[in-house]
């Protein structure tokens, strides 16, 4: 005797939709808590505050000697000179690139701001 046969005609269903035995699907559906975030994911996002106390010490302080000589680099149009003396000081190709490209942007507010 087959062994659906002691089986009711609705339990063979519910095993049929509940889940499968192969396949990605594979096993008894169940629905996913929603975890938090872990802490260690957020590290390096910046906040509101975070953002204000870094302009404040910015303005405050002004710009280290190394980021006043790759402005100057910048203005003369030697971006590829301003690249690799950052590169050189900071010791990481993509950090200087970013820092490069933070400087043009304090230097085109610059000249917006002077017009």
């Amino acid at each position: 005797m087959p062994l659906f046969a002691k089986m009711s005609a609705s339990k063979v269903q519910t095993a049929a939709i509940e889940g499968l035995s192969v396949g990605l699907d594979k096993g008894y559906r169940v629905t996913k808590h929603a975890r938090k975030q872990r802490q260690s994911r957020k590290i390096g996002k910046q906040s509101k505050k975070t953002r204000v106390v870094r302009e404040l010490v910015r303005e405050i302080v002004g710009f280290a000697p190394y980021e006043r000589r790759t402005m100057e680099l910048l203005r003369i149009g030697r971006d590829k000179k301003a690249l690799k003396f950052l590169k050189k000081r900071i010791g990481q190709h993509t950090r200087a690139k970013r820092k490069r490209d933070e400087i043009q942007g304090i230097l085109r507010d610059m000249r917006k701001h002077h017009k």
